[in-house]
């Protein structure tokens, strides 16, 4: 796969500045558990440092790994689209530094600004195209007979 697109790096300038001016540095211990899948998406992150693991709620099961998000990618797109809920749960595999955003400011400011809303929503929709092929990907392997290897 090739690498997942960053956000700040598709933004212009006067874009970024106004986003950045809407982050606070945030810090989570290993272990803490960022989100769960749907509970309320009210914010995301743009990584520092450290690394998530994304999971999906299989019920019956240990919540599989679906993919881990590390420094200079994106944690969380549902903040985005209604009805506002996670599609996978997070949690921290070690010591994470993160920039949090208030998603109902950052959606505002995408209503009042729409180049920058185009800007953000084609940078998602990068980001869940990904997510969504990994996750196909982690789920074959984890659920296909013999591994989901050729037969």
């Amino acid at each position: 796969m090739t690498a997942p697109p960053r956000l700040l790096d598709g933004l212009s300038q006067s874009h970024r500045d106004r986003l950045l001016a809407l982050a606070r540095d945030r810090e989570f211990p290993a272990g803490t558990r960022l989100f769960d899948e749907g509970g309320t998406a009210d914010r995301f992150w743009l990584l520092r440092s450290g690394e998530v693991a994304l999971d999906l709620h299989v019920p019956g099961r240990r919540s599989p790994v679906v993919e881990t998000v590390g420094p200079g990618q994106l944690l969380g797109w549902s903040w985005l689209f209604p009805p506002h809920r996670w599609h996978l749960g997070a949690r921290a595999l070690g010591p994470v530094t993160a920039r949090e955003f208030p998603a109902a400011e950052v959606r505002a400011l995408c209503r009042a600004d729409p180049e920058f809303g185009h800007e953000v929503v084609l940078h998602c929709a990068a980001v869940i195209a990904e997510r969504l092929q990994a996750t196909r990907l982690r789920l074959v392997d984890l659920y296909a007979p013999d591994g989901g290897g050729p037969s």
